[in-house]
């Protein structure tokens, strides 16, 4: 196995990270506010009241009420602490502006069905939309919303914009219509008038979701959308507060013509050269303004019905990586910004949510707030490939390892277009509850909520290198984010011929490589790491000595200035594989960007990241934990005093292996997770355990190294 190099344990000589620019904090509203641990359900109280964020789905409407409280009792027994239910607009709206809660029809008085959560101490994280999906026709839109012209995004030739989702296709609405915003203002009304009496303290209800997975409703290629009036118009308006002067447009633009008051969206991906991609950038720039804003505009009116005073939340689908979704701008509308995990048990999903959860964590880390899943697939619709419990619990624990610290059980609860929940139609435990149960009370145990995965390198990703990769996009409206959910890279997915200037399309599979080349040397070495997105650099670098950016093509000139600034604080910073020549835009710049203090990287032999790799170990003192074979891997979890207190080692191949693994500050561990308890102790420099095909083994960190001790 590995021999462990001498270190310090991190308990004695922990570097002191870096002081960086603080971001603004979350939003604290007065009856419950985030914490970095979850929910503080007493915000106003000198010492909070922490609630862990362990939710499971169940959807009232899709139940007899005669079975709700068994589903509930249910969904509880797993030791979840939360309720987390959609309220569905289509099910409600008996007809334009009137609504069934209830009155009509008892499977939809939703506000008993949060009253009967209440009295079993389970608080409710409520899900009113406007879009909901929960696999509902029209993903639980009405009909007639939908089908006015005046709500539907456009395409170029200004058609609707189809959703050929089963059962039936749709066209999807314009989060610029201010039609729209109307309709979905009158239905917040509806939900508050109905429901606000319920929100915390009086009520169960903590935490509110604004609108569900909002990346374009799926259609989400690079000119599917948004050709909406409403969408030109607020276009133009985004650029003229970008550009200030026509002038300035004219330039970035290379178009002598073009005209604040008339200019016209890019319908294709039409650039010859270099110097005609600003306008394709500028509109991969404003579908994340469209986003953001639309989604802000929701926030305000849900808050306005009377369901305000409360954090509220949205969730990023798989493949967010590769969509408009940008969190920094929803975050300055949105306090808490969770994803979806549907992945499989395999090597390749492996990789993919650590890339997905340790920048969730990272960002989330450097906001103060927890890190979450607002949909954890236990279980999965039937047009979704099938993912079995092996697939539910891997996808759960390895987040988990990578820094999770909430989720939502989706479904917790049987229900109609679901196969694989926990808990049947009728509150019965199936045999997987067992071992969500088992979980729980590990996560109990532990108190893991509290607990931190150190991570002291980054690897960043430029916004701008998303919006490359998304404008030359080379599959028209098969959207971008498939490609990022299968684990494809921009090598498969974007434009690389019929381009006069390559330079854009190469920066984009360039700038992915320099940070797998990285990736590997970082996991080759047993350095724990994570990716940061760009547009949150300075919360998510938070604490970072080691940065490693991509900077092909182009980058902001704030985006270099923080970079600096990252470096005049302590941490060591690494650009490349070139110095970039244009700006964010992809336009040329009067003058070159000030890259003082970074250092440049060209790695022209790939194998010189592993070379810089090890000499940053020695540098900076960072931790190692190496681990055999490579193909499995292993997390420390500490406490607030750098000690280990839990280990999670992962084996996503299909066949059971030994693992070895070196651990530094542990002497002893102990199985949380088997139903007779079993311990290992470490055998001359670490540990040996066994671990099944596609399973996470967490273990607790019984015996630890005293204070002043190292070993070899």
């Amino acid at each position: 196995m590995p021999r462990p190099r001498r270190v310090s344990s991190p308990r004695i000589e922990r570097r002191k990270a870096p002081e960086r620019a603080a971001s603004p904090p979350p939003i604290t509203p007065r009856r419950v506010a985030l914490h970095p641990h979850g929910l503080d359900l007493t915000p106003a109280a000198k010492k909070p009241s922490i609630l862990p964020l362990y939710a499971g789905a169940m959807h009232y409407w899709r139940h007899d009420p005669a079975w709700w409280e068994a589903g509930l009792d249910g969904l509880k027994s797993m030791g979840l602490r939360l309720l987390d239910t959609y309220v569905p607009w289509s099910e409600h709206e008996i007809e334009a502006g009137i609504f069934d809660f209830g009155e009509r029809n008892p499977q939809l008085d939703v506000a008993r069905f949060l009253t009967l959560a209440h009295e079993r101490d389970l608080k409710v994280v409520l899900r009113p939309g406007p879009h909901i999906n929960a696999e509902l026709t029209n993903f639980g839109l009405p009909e007639r919303v939908v089908w006015d012209r005046a709500c539907q995004a456009r395409t170029p030739r200004d058609n609707p914009v189809m959703l050929p989702m089963l059962p039936v296709a749709f066209p999807v609405p314009s989060y610029a219509s201010a039609i729209f915003h109307d309709e979905v203002e009158r239905w917040f009304d509806a939900v508050g008038t109905r429901l606000s009496h319920l929100r915390h303290p009086e009520g169960p209800i903590v935490l509110v979701q604004v609108d569900n997975e909002g990346a374009l409703y799926f259609r989400d290629g690079p000119y599917d959308q948004d050709y909406h009036p409403d969408a030109v118009a607020l276009f133009r308006a985004f650029l003229r507060t970008k550009y200030k002067s026509a002038r300035t447009l004219r330039d970035a633009w290379n178009d002598p013509d073009v005209a604040f008051a008339t200019l016209l969206p890019p319908v294709r991906f039409d650039a010859r050269t270099a110097d005609d991609v600003s306008r394709h950038m500028d509109w991969m720039e404003f579908h994340e303004h469209l986003l953001a804003s639309g989604i802000e505009r929701m926030a305000r009116s849900l808050a306005a019905s009377g369901l305000g005073e409360l954090p509220t939340m949205h969730n990023f689908p798989p493949g967010e990586a590769a969509t408009p979704l940008n969190a920094a701008r929803m975050a300055k509308g949105i306090d808490l910004i969770g994803l979806d995990y549907y992945h499989a048990a395999s090597a390749d999903d492996h990789l993919t949510i650590f890339r997905r959860t340790s920048e969730l964590a990272a960002r989330c880390e450097g906001r103060g707030v927890p890190p979450y899943a607002a949909e954890m697939g236990a279980g999965f619709p039937p047009f979704f490939a099938p993912l079995d419990e092996e697939d539910s619990l891997y996808a759960l624990m390895t987040a988990l390892a990578y820094g999770l610290r909430g989720f939502n059980l989706y479904m917790a609860v049987e229900r109609d277009r679901w196969i694989g929940a926990p808990i049947d139609l009728h509150g019965l435990r199936r045999p997987l509850a067992r071992k969500y149960e088992a979980l729980s009370a590990a996560l109990e145990r532990t108190q893991f909520h509290t607990l931190k995965r150190s991570v002291r390198v980054r690897l960043v990703v430029p916004r701008s290198l998303r919006r490359q990769a998304r404008a030359t996009h080379a599959f028209g409206p098969l959207t971008p984010a498939l490609f990022n959910v299968l684990g494809q890279g921009y090598r498969e997915s974007c434009l690389e011929e019929n381009f006069e200037n390559a330079a854009v399309p190469a920066a984009t599979i360039v700038g992915e490589s320099y940070l797998r080349a990285f990736e590997r040397a970082l996991w080759a070495r047993g350095v724990p790491f994570s990716y940061a997105g760009g547009e949150s650099f300075d919360v998510s670098t938070t604490g970072a000595e080691w940065i490693i950016c991509a900077t092909p093509g182009g980058v902001k000139e704030d985006f270099v200035s923080s970079l600096r600034a990252a470096s005049e604080s302590g941490a060591r910073v690494t650009i490349g594989p070139s110095l970039p020549q244009r700006d964010g835009s992809m336009r040329r710049m009067s003058k070159p960007h000030d890259t003082r203090g970074l250092e440049l990287e060209p790695l022209e032999d790939l194998a010189r990241a592993d070379a810089l790799v090890a000499k940053r170990i020695e540098e900076l003192g960072l931790p190692t934990y190496p681990v055999d074979p490579q193909s499995t891997y292993v997390c420390v979890h500490e406490d607030d005093e750098g000690a280990p207190r839990v280990v999670m080692v992962m084996n996503p191949t299909a066949e059971e292996v030994v693992v070895k693994f070196a651990l530094v500050g542990a002497l002893c561990l102990e199985d949380l997770l088997a139903r007779d308890p079993t311990t290992i102790d470490r055998a001359g420099g670490g540990f040996e355990l066994s671990v099944p095909a596609r399973t996470v083994r967490m273990l607790s960190v019984t015996q630890v190294v005293e204070r002043a001790r190292t070993y070899e």
